[in-house]
């Protein structure tokens, strides 16, 4: 089977990382992104493989089915969910706009991309889905002095994270492979965006981020943590959340009971 990839969000940052070690790869690639110039640019680099080019916005409704149609429709042996906003504001200050933007692009996209990629991977026998999330999506419990609010960004994370481990244990035996990596602060223009200048905070580059999501598919890692040194650590999260899942009961607890 030739190796044939689709990454979201390829025109920078992480996305444009993955399609450079895909391509290096031999994989042929589709590309996606908003910046119709940045994408032919990396396809007129790339003369060595296969690059289709895709200007989609997936927070559109039309950009969302575009991709959506190449993921139902062509033999993908991967496809990696990459595009990403940030918006990061309180949760009362966040203009709706920007909310559903951001839910569309983190939630809504992978969630209807991967749908449609998963049904011919399944038939193939062969497959591998990659959601890009980031380690924000354990920081809920963060106290109010600890980080900046960024309620619906956290909240998508933590869904890509749920997603991909809840439909790994779906596919099991069935030849598709699911992870979720989660990198910490990474050096690419995401949060220039936004107005944020982290150019004093140490980063880690897109290339090792790509480097230990493919590492961590080797390893059987379903949630990959490139900056996260004890791996016991995630461990004793999702054994946790277990342990909380299997502990409930039809009975009301006891801390719940009037005096």
């Amino acid at each position: 089977m030739s190796k044939f990839a689709l990454v979201t969000g390829a025109t920078s940052g992480i996305g444009q990382a993955f399609a450079e070690r895909l391509a290096a790869d031999g994989y042929d690639l589709v590309i996606t992104g908003r910046r119709q110039d940045r994408l032919a640019e990396f396809a007129d680099s790339h003369p060595e493989v296969k690059v289709r080019t895709v200007a989609a916005d997936l927070s559109t409704e039309a950009g969302l089915d575009t991709v959506a149609e190449i993921c139902a429709t062509e033999p993908l042996t991967m496809l990696v969910n990459n595009a990403g906003i940030a918006h990061y504001m309180p949760l009362a200050e966040l203009p709706a706009a920007q909310a559903r933007e951001l839910v569309n692009v983190k939630v809504l996209a992978p969630t209807m991309l991967t749908r449609a990629v998963v049904g011919g991977m399944q038939a193939r026998g062969a497959g591998t889905i990659i959601n890009v999330a980031g380690m924000i999506a354990f920081s809920g419990p963060a106290p109010h002095a600890q980080m900046p609010r960024r309620v619906v960004y956290a909240g998508t994370l933590a869904y890509l994270v749920a997603m991909s481990q809840t439909l790994s244990a779906e596919l099991e035996g069935t030849g598709v492979i699911v992870q979720v990596v989660c990198p910490g602060v990474v050096a690419t223009e995401f949060h220039q965006r936004q107005g944020i200048d982290l150019s004093a905070v140490p980063r880690m580059t897109p290339g090792d981020v790509v480097t230990a999501s493919l590492r961590g598919l080797e390893l059987g890692e379903t949630v990959c943590a490139p900056g996260v040194q004890d791996a016991g650590l995630l461990q004793a999260i999702f054994q946790a959340d277990l342990a909380a899942f299997g502990g409930q009961s039809p009975e009301l607890a006891q801390r719940y009971h009037t005096a």
